[in-house]
């Protein structure tokens, strides 16, 4: 029951960004704008070298230039010397070796940023070089592999184990790859710390979990928490990569050594080192089926590349396994899923971790089986797919709405683009006007995707809202805090809409994010509606009910809010998880499970081989639409995420060393490159979840992928085992291509 009368702006309405205006005029402020009076400038001197020994390092050099006030190296850092999201294993600054390329050593405050990197150049480092060990399933697998990790190289070994039969009438089995992606957002790491008057620091920072930070920061600077304040400042896009530290411990450094405040822009070359990638995977799939198609087994071995050190390499591993088969009924699973040390890149989240991986394996392994089986690749999907009451390869039984055969049905049955158009722009090359036609061929391809929303396996998983209704001019107002990270998603928009819709009033001011309230938890897993949004939910009826109670006597609102405000802060946490088991991998290890499928169009240049998506459809069910608006922005820019894996996104690591790390020479899709689409948005309430609602923003991630590299495989016959798919990899096999 509403508080107050009158129409307000709540769930389920197409509400305008508050932040949108202000990014398309180039008037918000990012973390990168930030600005002090009197501030300095900090830079990093990275290792070039992706294994050495540290044998000196010498200062010098740089201390003797002018307009240089501070050079760090191991030595000073005052606190633990380590730090990291589920182990602290990461140095702050390296301190007798370097484990990848890019690794910190040295930082610089200067009065200049030119002063500040030329400084950093100047510092001397004695390298004494070692093999770097770059395969991992030679660290993982070999014994006489050097270890990279003092425990070894193998940060997590989870397998599945499921019945007993592992024969079958139809089998398909082979090997898939998927590149190192990185998450490319436009504004690179930054941020602003202030020494304060009590010994502390007051860190303005992008980041996507402003109280795992603190967790880190602190111990660091050997500060207690409640001196080491952040503040969230204006995030130019995450994905992942912004979950893991870049510059808070260093700019803090800095700032304490110096007295001054500190600021730290990353360029955009060290920022393809400054942050965690996704992970690359190798992974071979076997699949038995009966002749007329119906799963019988799956078995899988699944090897992702960690890098240098743990990240979340442990529960993108778990995603991984658990999720290893997709949204099948299969009764016989056999998974085994690594996470391995190596000395490349480190890697960590990004949108889908793990599960997108996966999902390129399976699908195209349910393609290679359609085909065996002669079936169509919907066909098959609809024969197998699960369904509510299904039991997952983990023992989890989907207990929520889970329609999957009638999306794909929903799906096939969407009108196809018409021909090719005789404009040249609409040709692979675009533009470019490489082709007039002649060799494009079209495909049409499926992908189907099931992804795990919010924390899984037992974390204690939950939100804190606060929200206080006071009178502001003579009209009620609300004001709602959390800690949750706003990273481009939406996320103020929702909490508004939430508040308006549960107190009845249209006047909604959010407070700046920051560590003054409760942790939030962080800005993945597509948790954030469900888990902040409960949180506002329920601190937001806390604060109507004492206001019902206020009023019984007949007072009016502002009557009421005239003897003072009334606040409340509410906790709020998801049904529990339980961690997979060690040996079998059963559990009930997830929270939600959200389901995505895609039909992409392509027309393939099978002699330059180039690839134009003509058109992307997606049928995705999110239980509840928060804001239809923001919530297809979702679908469409994780399509295009899934898009660039399939086509074009991968990091060039060759012996350790990244050999692109530019927007240059490192390719994301553009509005040329991104097709229309056609989207069907399915609403079953997740009876679990606040509103019913279901995460939406990584599943079109994971399925858009293998749905284009099916598309192309459908245009060219080729068997295209890996993504992103190159030109060369369709060009060059000329001869599979002939007639």
């Amino acid at each position: 029951m509403s508080i107050a009368t009158g129409q307000v702006q709540g769930v389920g309405q197409s509400l305008l960004r508050p932040d949108g205006t202000l990014k398309v005029t180039g008037e918000f402020a990012y973390s990168s704008d930030l600005w002090l009076d009197g501030m300095l400038w900090g830079a990093t001197l990275r290792s070039p070298h992706p294994s050495a020994w540290i044998r000196s390092i010498d200062v010098g050099p740089a201390l003797a230039m002018p307009g240089v006030f501070a050079v760090l190296t191991h030595q000073d850092v005052p606190g633990v010397k380590f730090y990291g999201l589920e182990h602290k294993d990461q140095p702050v600054l390296a301190i007798d070796q370097v484990r990848y390329q890019g690794e910190p050593v040295a930082l610089v405050a200067a009065d200049h940023p030119e002063t500040a990197r030329r400084a950093a150049d100047a510092i001397v480092v004695g390298y004494e070089l070692r093999e770097a060990v770059t395969d991992p399933r030679q660290a993982a697998f070999d014994p006489a592999c050097p270890q990279v990790n003092p425990h070894g190289n193998v940060v997590r070994h989870q397998p599945v184990r499921v019945g007993d039969r592992f024969t079958a009438d139809v089998v398909v089995t082979a090997e898939y790859e998927v590149g190192m992606q990185d998450q490319a957002f436009l504004g690179p790491e930054s941020g602003l710390a202030v020494p304060a008057e009590d010994g502390g620091v007051d860190l303005y920072v992008a980041t996507q979990w402003l109280h795992v930070d603190q967790d880190q920061v602190a111990p660091c600077l050997g500060l207690p928490k409640e001196k080491v304040r952040l503040t969230l400042a204006g995030v130019g896009g995450a994905f992942g990569a912004r979950e893991d530290l870049s510059m808070q411990i260093h700019a803090s450094m800095l700032a304490l050594r110096t007295g001054k405040p500190i600021k730290i822009v990353y360029g955009r070359e060290e920022s393809f080192f400054g942050h965690v990638h996704r992970h690359p995977a190798w992974m071979r799939y076997e699949h038995g089926a009966t002749a007329d198609g119906m799963l019988v087994y799956v078995r899988a071995e699944i090897v992702l590349d960690g890098g240098a050190y743990t990240s979340s390499s442990p529960a993108v591993v778990g995603n991984a396994a658990s999720l290893g088969v997709g949204p099948y009924e299969v009764d016989n699973v056999w998974i085994d899923a690594y996470g391995t040390y190596t000395n490349n890149p480190p890697c960590g989240a990004m949108r889908g971790f793990g599960a997108v991986q996966a999902c390129f394996a399976y699908e195209s392994q349910m393609d290679r089986l359609a085909e065996a089986c002669g079936l169509s690749p919907v066909e098959i999907r609809i024969r197998n797919a699960v369904s509510q009451g299904s039991r997952l390869a983990t023992g989890q039984v989907v207990d929520t709405p889970a329609p999957l055969a009638g999306m794909l049905r929903e799906l096939a049955a969407m009108p196809l683009p018409g021909p090719g158009s005789t404009d040249l722009r609409a040709l692979p090359g675009g533009v470019a006007q490489t082709t007039h036609g002649e060799g494009v061929r079209r495909g049409i391809g499926y992908g189907v995707g099931i992804k795990n929303i919010c924390f899984s396996e037992g974390f204690d998983d939950y939100s804190t809202a606060r929200v206080r209704v006071e009178l502001l001019g003579g009209e009620p107002h609300v004001l709602v805090h959390t800690a949750a990270a706003e990273v481009g998603q939406g996320l103020i928009m929702v909490k508004s809409q939430i508040a308006r819709t549960e107190l009845g009033i249209d006047r909604v001011t959010i407070v700046p994010a920051d560590t003054t309230v409760g942790s939030a938890g962080s800005s993945s897993a597509s948790r954030q509606s469900y888990v902040t949004g409960g949180a506002v939910k329920a601190a937001c009826e806390a604060v109507r009910e004492r206001l019902d109670k206020l009023r019984a006597g007949g007072a009016s609102l502002a009557e009421v809010l005239a003897a003072g405000p009334v606040e409340e802060t509410r906790e709020y946490r998801h049904r529990p998880t339980f961690p997979m088991d060690p040996v079998t991998g059963q559990g009930d290890s997830h929270t939600q499970l959200a389901l995505c499928v895609h039909r992409a169009v392509v027309d393939v240049d099978v002699e330059l081989g180039l690839v134009k998506v003509v058109e992307l459809a997606a049928v995705q069910d999110v239980g509840r639409i928060m804001n239809p608006l923001a919530l297809e922005g979702q679908i469409h820019g994780g399509t295009a995420q899934g898009l660039g894996l399939a086509l074009m996104e991968e990091i060039q690591v060759r012996d350790g060393k990244v050999l692109n790390p530019s927007f240059t020479d490192y390719l994301i899709p553009t509005i040329l490159d991104m097709p229309p689409m056609r989207l069907s948005i399915l609403e079953n309430p997740d009876p679990h979840a606040p509103y019913g609602l279901r995460g939406a923003g990584e599943p079109p991630t994971l399925s858009s992928t293998p749905a284009i590299a099916a598309a192309v495989r459908n245009a060219t016959g080729l068997a295209l085992a890996r993504v992103p798919i190159r030109p060369d990899d369709i060009a060059l096999a000329g001869s599979a291509l002939a007639g």
